[in-house]
């Protein structure tokens, strides 16, 4: 008997949870908080309730057993009581401190960065491909080292990152860029632009000649957009995303179509011309419309006639653009937690990108750390600044650019430079920059 009280007793040891997990003096100490409460909830394990000498062991007696019954089902109690805090004070960990936000944002950085498709690697650099050609850490990096090593053409800053985003039409063998637009995340002034750049920006094309700008990517690729992009706005771009048009179809399609308000010439000439290239959807109207994939991309496309608030031109083209991004975007964060992580999968795969996984991580801990949820969206250039004439050095209806204006604005938007500091900037790159 008295062997199986020591049994019992032995069985019945206090429950303790420790850590040792530190922190920098800035974050709260969670784990040691959490150990605190949880043990205060077990203390009492051994405490009389369980003397032997209080509950003697007798081996018929039913009362004894169902009481102990109850006492074993008390203590299961207190475990899971336990347990269950452990649990809210860890997701408290992660959604209210910094270093539970980082564990956050790291974690999804490298789902993002595992789910996109990667940018081809730069000529040079084989020592890091694999025989099953998939990709490790180090050919990740190299991806990104043409890009970031080449000297410096536009203005950079430590506080800000800019990404160029552009949508690519393939049809044939023909490779333009009808979208291009410049994401700047700004850690100082917490802030986040979309920057619009018109496809008929009059440009110098580095190496080849003035032109258009969406004609760079069809003679150079992405390197060549890039290298015009920096040389005319004076800006450097930290790395680019893509996706094609056909791809473009297929998000909205997921996210179940974009509402989109159009006027009546808007919804006339997509119903008579090929922009909508499918002749079953060219049914829309008047109003609010609920576009598929096919509709939505035409509506991107148009230039021809002014959106219902009479923007018109290229103007009007990269407005569209804008406002079915942010129909993306509302349709996205209104599907539930389950859609919500199907559809993002999905459409992450669409997406070519060099950024590092590195890169997107501290991208995500900007927008986490300072609370940046506006983006705010405009269109260079900016009114006043440019002219439109219908032929221009044997180039048709180019837009040309008061460059020095449109800088200065781009500046102060990115930035966040006043007038004086913009100028300042400016007159430093001019002197720097070698041609």
């Amino acid at each position: 008997m008295n062997t199986k009280n020591n049994e019992d007793s032995n069985n019945l040891q206090e429950i303790k949870i420790q850590t040792d997990l530190d922190f920098d003096e800035d974050s709260y100490d969670i784990m040691s908080s959490l150990s605190q409460q949880v043990n205060e909830q077990l203390d009492g394990t051994n405490s009389n309730e369980w003397n032997q000498n209080e509950y003697p062991y007798y081996d018929t007696n039913d009362e004894f057993e169902e009481e102990g019954v109850k006492k074993k089902r008390h203590l299961g109690l207190k475990i899971f009581g336990g347990f269950f805090s452990c649990l809210i004070l860890f997701a408290c960990f992660l959604v209210f401190t910094k270093p539970g936000n980082h564990l956050v944002t790291k974690i999804l950085a490298n789902y993002i960065s595992d789910s996109v498709q990667k940018a081809s690697a730069p000529a040079v650099t084989t020592k890091a491909a694999t025989t099953d050609n998939t990709e490790t850490k180090e050919f990740e990096e190299d991806r990104n080292y043409a890009w970031n090593t080449r000297n410096p053409v536009g203005r950079q800053e430590d506080y800000v990152t800019n990404v160029l985003l552009i949508g690519i039409e393939e049809i044939g063998n023909a490779r333009n860029t009808d979208t291009m637009m410049i994401a700047s995340v700004n850690t100082k002034t917490r802030s986040i632009h979309l920057t619009s750049l018109m496809r008929d920006s009059y440009v110098m094309v580095p190496g080849w000649k003035e032109t258009k700008l969406n004609a760079a990517y069809a003679h150079g690729d992405i390197e060549l957009l890039r290298d015009t992009i920096e040389e005319n706005y004076k800006i450097h771009l930290d790395g680019y995303a893509s996706v094609n048009f056909e791809d473009f179809e297929n998000v909205v399609d997921i996210l179940g179509g974009v509402e989109i308000q159009l006027g009546a010439k808007e919804a006339h000439y997509l119903n008579t011309t090929n922009y909508i290239s499918n002749k079953a959807y060219r049914n829309v109207k008047e109003g609010i419309n609920l576009l598929n994939g096919n509709q939505a991309l035409g509506y991107c496309r148009v230039r021809k006639v002014p959106t219902y608030d009479g923007v018109n031109n290229d103007f009007g083209r990269t407005l569209r653009q804008r406002r079915v991004l942010d129909a993306i975007f509302q349709e996205y964060k209104d599907q539930n937690i389950i859609k919500l992580f199907q559809t993002t999968d999905t459409c992450l795969s669409y997406i070519t990108t060099n950024l590092t996984t590195a890169q997107i991580e501290t991208l995500l801990n900007a927008v986490v750390d300072y609370r940046i949820s506006q983006i705010n969206m405009k269109s260079l250039p900016i009114d006043g600044a440019y002219e439109s004439p219908k032929v221009y050095n044997g180039t048709t209806w180019p837009i040309v650019l008061d460059w020095d204006a449109n800088i200065l604005d781009l500046y102060q938007t990115i930035y966040g430079d006043t007038p004086e500091e913009a100028q300042v900037n400016l007159s430093t790159i001019h002197t720097s920059i070698r041609y």
